[in-house]
């Protein structure tokens, strides 16, 4: 010790170094309990030894030499995973099959372009491919190749910077998400708080209830303490921290109880979490070439890359991933994939039958009708033929598929998370913004959220008086004013404090947690000073602290006084606490008997009269334990919690937020119901609740307890069912003094209750570490940005940085605008697909080539999905979007007013263009474009076909702007800046495509007259609109909506079930899974077949028909290999023993029970050579067959050898 005590010295003197190394400390944080504690007694001594090496106090911290530590222990960082660069997302745009095509198509005709027959021969080759006059012309073929290439490089641009500037934002976002969370340290003696990336080696950091500890540490005092390790150890159980037991705290943890000093031992790369960051990197670069595919967005949403799971195949990992890792991908995705999926299918019919039939037409017009020879020389021009066909297929496909739609959801919804942030919504996963629009119920919490979160002590009830507002300390008696105070001292968490206002005349900041401030308000109140007590008993010098937690409901501190007795302060619950208390303070000082009469008195005339102004009641308490009864057991709480003396009971006021009734009241007019679910006891709730609109006076509302719930939802066994819940929750408003559980299954009730229609979407708000299960299980989890936890934080998907309820409304409002801006993005970008796949297809069928060239289309395409989706998907949100009911999660995308815009616009532009393609050189009095050869120079005709198209687009895109049929498409168009400048932009860039695209474009300027004709004919979509508008939609029975989600109906029960307990649904998938689950339900079947057989037979005669169990595995062995395993939500059962997947899910829906008869059962265990086997062979008998009613197939069919089932089994 001697050479310690010398070293210590020495590090004292020579200050430029620590006497403890990187390496010695990361070893010692990989050790765990009793090892850990030997390794820091063997090379320190103690924590104390530790802290010295270190250069740090345990009391007052270390002076700041920051940069010195960070030097030598390394910054608190975790290196993030590096973006994917510019030309990785260039690289995957061009992944895209449609682009792939394209550009294939443009190579080869790019090739034959410069291929010239000779000429004399060229003539020969039908009337197509003659008529061109000038050498010039011919030259000019390459161009067209050349263009489709330049605007598949611009597309392929375009979609890289938006994938790049979609990952900068979550960057971004994340970054932000890590900044808002700091941690408190002591240093030079001042407590502060710093940024977590701040924290280094040395610091002494206060942790309590909620916590996530940002580095490793060892604990220097702890009160009751326990840590959730599981995100480390995967154990769920909590672990007690003690000195004595188990000091070592690691990054990534959880704090679920307690509070204490850690000294900080490892940060960043170094700690704990750091190192698995870092295999995880490792291994990534080995697996890196398969990795690669791995969409980024789950790893930079979550932040927690280690969650990730492991993939079947990678295709699917792309469509996981997309989805955020917490639930069934998100309701509008679902809708959008299917949507897609079904245009492009559509598409690719209509392209695949354009490209048959002018090749049918060119072949008969060239051989049949000119009854041309096939000539050698001419092959070349006919594949320059089959390209062209084949390119204007290619281009009916491309502007068929609508992959404009997951851009357009992409833009809006980065859009809306960016504003949110300016209205307090920090999002953190992207489509939680969306589901909020959908939401049909808000689950809040009271403290903090509905009110202001700033606690004060209104009312006291001590020495048998009850004061209606705070009693001056003279009316107290001296002997109950110095137990209270001190009480109040020791047995608030040393973190509360009360501190000086911010602004002169401001109201003194509550820092910590706000009961607790109130309380030691209520002690300042009383002229005393809280801070005298605790700077006489120190944190350290507590004997004992039972912290605060939803089980106990209340906090007790023991303090050892010097002759050995023990005196313990509580406070709790006023209802919990009063129960345990056989004595009360009386106005003499004296304590006197509390009889259970004196108990219910105290309730009803001071408990009841508070909480029903909306007071939350705390009873303060205290109890001595004499020496002479030896040392009490301090882990038997239920003996320490009892025979307590009352002090006092107080009343908190925690006023309602002044901005919160208005805001329910507009939920309430969105069609969104509003639930209280506190702590509190019921009659605060109940007044807090009215004070807030939540329950209006004469409703028929249920207002209970936590208790009361419990007893309603269970039946005899204590297990909770479906059925009792949907009785209680259409009309519950108010659950109070509910435990996290209580919670958890409300939220869970309301989300799998079928009672109303559509399924309800549940958003819960929650601050405490124990709210996580309920936010990770609601379909939008809100956090409190101020008074939340990091763990509540960690669960949630938004994150309310001013914790006012009224951001919550802001949040349904831009998620109703982001389903409402797709909905504009898919009528406009759905009418432009009808009108073109439908003039490409007749024009190329009638004319033998598409009015609208191949870049012209892909111009077309780019208005339509890029351009489009950004104007349409900025719309900014409008109070009107509160005055109607939620959508739900089975409403179609495309509602039938919808699809009435649609098809009129369609007919509207089919109209126009038609006139124009066919009688178009009348009109103008110019050459037809109609019947080109190869490579003819581009005609004004087309020129004026295709510009009447575009501006038809363009005015068209104002009329998408209202989707609920309303008259004035113009309303609030100047407040959308982008909207305007993207209609502008796109007008000029056409007027310069059309006058100087040329050859490239097939474009002819045009002159002034043919212009305004155009525009002219593009504005009348505006009038047309009107037209539209006016006809009714109900009138319009043969209409269908399009687009719904998948429905629940749809999918097979027993695949639901297998999904329920999978993280998320994904419709693409499920489409690929279905065959795959009919044939392994097929195998199944048989299976069973095989088995009752079987199991009958053994039971006949031992020795008939005997299969080895080799052979019986085999098809078992078959199923489980990875591609056929049907996850099911049982632990894997070997699926041969499973009756029928269908029938007998985990619900057994229908277990009707047979037993074999008793002869049969009790023969079986005699049969020598199949006892391994035994169990299995009976279970068939016990689970209903599927094909005949109850009765086993072997009961009603016994089998002999050579009977059909036995020939069935043997061929098997």
């Amino acid at each position: 010790m001697g050479n310690t005590r010398g070293r210590h010295a020495q590090a004292n003197h020579d200050v430029g170094d620590f006497n403890c190394s990187l390496k010695e400390l990361r070893s010692l944080m990989e050790l765990r309990g009793p090892e850990g504690i030997a390794r820091i007694q063997e090379c320190y001594g103690d924590v104390q030894g530790l802290c010295t090496r270190l250069r740090t106090s345990p009391i007052d911290g270390h002076a700041d030499d920051i940069a010195r530590r960070k030097e030598e222990f390394g910054p608190n960082v975790i290196p993030p995973k590096k973006p994917k660069t510019f030309l990785q997302l260039v690289w995957e745009a061009l992944q895209d099959v449609t682009l792939i095509i394209l550009e294939v198509a443009a190579i080869i005709s790019l090739g034959l372009s410069f291929y010239r027959p000779p000429d004399a021969e060229r003539e020969n080759c039908g009337k197509a491919a003659g008529g061109v006059e000038d050498e010039g012309e011919a030259d000019a073929g390459w161009i067209e190749g050349a263009a489709i290439l330049l605007s598949v490089v611009c597309v392929v641009l375009v979609t890289a910077f938006n994938d790049w500037s979609k990952e900068k934002q979550f960057r971004g976002l994340q970054s932000r998400i890590e900044q808002e969370q700091k941690f408190t340290v002591v240093r030079g003696g001042q407590v502060i708080q710093i940024h977590v990336a701040e924290i280094v080696v040395g610091d002494v950091a206060q942790v309590k209830y909620g916590d996530l500890l940002p580095a490793d540490g060892v604990l220097i005092q702890g009160n009751d303490l326990k840590i959730d390790e599981s995100s480390l150890t995967g154990e769920s159980d909590h672990v007690k921290k003690t000195l004595d037991s188990d000091p070592m705290l690691l990054s990534g943890t959880h704090v679920m109880e307690g509070s204490g000093k850690i000294l900080i031992t490892a940060v960043g790369v170094n700690s704990q979490t750091g190192i698995i960051f870092t295999l995880l990197g490792a291994e990534k670069k080995e697996k890196k070439d398969k990795k690669d595919k791995l969409d980024k967005k789950s790893k930079s949403q979550d932040g927690a890359g280690v969650e990730m799971q492991p993939l079947n195949s990678d295709d699917e990992g792309e469509e996981k991933k997309k989805a955020h890792p917490k639930k069934e991908k998100s309701v509008l995705q679902g809708k959008l994939t299917k949507l897609a999926v079904q245009i492009g299918k559509a598409g690719l019919f209509m392209s695949g039958l354009t490209v048959i039939i002018l090749i049918t037409l060119f072949m008969v017009d060239t051989f049949w009708i000119q009854g041309l020879p096939w000539i050698a020389d001419c092959t070349p021009i006919y594949i320059q033929f089959c390209v062209k066909f084949f390119i204007i297929g290619v281009t009916v496909l491309v502007v068929a598929v609508p992959e404009g739609l997951p851009l357009a959801v992409t833009i809006s919804l980065a859009y809306s998370v960016k504003k949110m942030m300016k209205d307090n919504n920090l999002v953190r996963h992207l489509d939680a913004c969306e589901t909020m629009g959908n939401a049909t119920a808000i689950c809040s919490d009271k403290t903090g959220t509905l009110t202001m979160n700033r606690m004060t002590v209104v009312q006291a009830y001590l020495g048998d008086r009850h004061y209606r507002k705070v009693p001056e300390s003279d009316l107290i008696p001296g002997k109950v004013l110095d137990l209270l105070i001190m009480g109040i001292g020791v047995n608030c968490a040393y973190t509360s404090k009360i501190m000086s206002p911010e602004k002169v005349g401001g109201l003194p900041r509550q820092v910590g947690n706000k009961t607790e401030c109130a309380l030691l308000g209520f002690v300042l109140d009383l002229r005393h000073d809280y801070m005298t007590i605790r700077n006489e008993i120190p944190e350290e010098k507590l004997f004992k602290v039972y912290t605060f937690n939803s089980v106990r409901k209340s906090m007790s501190t023991v303090l050892k006084n010097a002759d050995g007795s023990y005196r313990m302060f509580s406070k709790g619950a006023s209802e919990i606490l009063l129960k345990k208390c056989c004595k009360i303070m009386t106005a003499s000082g004296e304590a006197k008997v509390f009889k259970p009469r004196d108990k219910d008195d105290v309730v009803k005339n001071v408990i009841e009269p508070m909480a029903s102004e909306g007071l939350r009641t705390i009873c303060l308490a205290y109890r001595d334990f004499p020496p002479v009864d030896g040392e009490p057991d301090w882990e038997n709480e239920t003996d320490i919690l009892t025979g307590l003396t009352c002090l006092c009971v107080v009343g908190i006021e925690d006023p309602v937020r002044p901005e919160v009734p208005d805001a329910i009241k507009r939920c309430q007019r969105a069609g969104i119901t509003v639930r209280m679910v506190t702590g509190d006891n019921i009659n605060t709730a109940r007044a807090i609740a009215s004070k807030c609109g939540i329950l209006h006076p004469g409703d028929d509302f249920l207002c209970i307890d936590g208790k009361e719930f419990n007893r309603r939802i269970r039946n005899q066994l204590g297990e909770i069912e479906q059925e009792r819940i949907d009785k209680i929750w259409p009309k519950l408003r108010v659950l109070a003094r509910s435990s996290p559980t209580d919670k958890h299954t409300l939220v869970k009730g309301i989300m799998d209750s079928t009672v109303l229609e559509p399924r309800q979407v549940v958003a819960v708000t929650g601050d405490g570490t124990n709210d996580g299960p309920a936010l990770k299980k609601a379909d939008v989890g809100f956090a409190m940005g101020i008074a939340g936890t990091d763990v509540a934080k960690e669960a949630s998907d938004i994150i309310l940085t001013d914790d006012n309820f009224s951001s919550i409304v802001k949040a349904v409002m831009w998620g109703r605008n982001v389903y409402d801006s797709i909905s504009k993005f898919l009528q406009f970008q759905l009418t432009v697909n009808v009108v073109a796949v439908i003039v490409a297809f007749t024009g190329a069928c009638i004319t033998q080539d598409s009015p609208l060239k191949a870049v012209q289309m892909l111009w077309v395409n780019l208005i339509m999905d890029t351009f489009a989706s950004l104007a349409l998907a900025t719309e900014p949100p409008t109070e009107s979007l509160l005055l109607r009911k939620p959508y739900g999660r089975n409403k179609p995308l495309i509602s039938r007013t919808m699809m009435k815009n649609i098809l009129g616009h369609a007919v509207y532009q089919l109209t126009v263009i038609f006139t124009l393609l066919f009688t178009g050189e009348q009109i103008f009095d110019i050459d037809s474009g109609r019947y080109a050869p190869l490579h003819a120079p581009p005609s004004e005709h087309y020129t004026i076909v295709f510009n009447t198209f575009v501006m038809m687009q363009l005015f068209n895109e104002i009329n998408a702007r209202k989707i609920h049929g309303e008259r004035n498409v113009f309303d609030g168009i100047f407040k959308n800046m982008i909207f305007c400048s993207i209609v502008f932009g796109t007008f000029i860039i056409q007027i310069v495509i059309v006058q100087f695209g040329g050859k490239p474009f097939s474009c002819v300027g045009l002159s002034i007259d043919q212009w305004l004709w155009c525009v002219f004919l593009g504005f009348g979509c505006l009038l047309w609109g009107q037209v539209v508008t006016t006809v009714p939609t109900s009138r319009l029975k043969f209409l269908k909506s399009a687009g719904h989600g998948t429905q629940q109906e749809e999918i097979p029960e027993d695949e639901l079930e297998e999904m329920e307990d999978q993280d998320e649904i994904d419709h693409g998938e499920m489409e690929m899974r279905r065959g795959q689950v009919l044939w392994c339900r097929g195998l199944g079947r048989i299976q069973t077949q095989i088995r009752v057989v079987n199991a009958f037979q053994d039971t006949m005669s031992p020795y008939e028909g005997l299969e080895t169990p080799e052979s019986r595995n085999s098809i078992h062995n078959f199923m489980t290999t990875p591609e056929f395993r049907i996850e099911d939500s049982e632990p894997q059962i070997p699926l041969i023993d499973d009756t029928e997947g269908e029938d007998d899910a985990p619900t057994k829906r229908n277990a009707v029970q047979t037993l074999p008869p008793p002869s049969t059962l009790a023969t079986l265990p005699s049969t020598p050579n199949q006892n391994n086997n035994a169990v299995d062979r009976i279970i068939p008998f016990y689970k209903e067959s599927p094909k005949t009613g109850g009765i086993p197939q072997s009961a009603a069919l016994p089998p002999r050898p050579g009977s059909p089932l036995h020939s069935l089994e043997t061929s098997l």
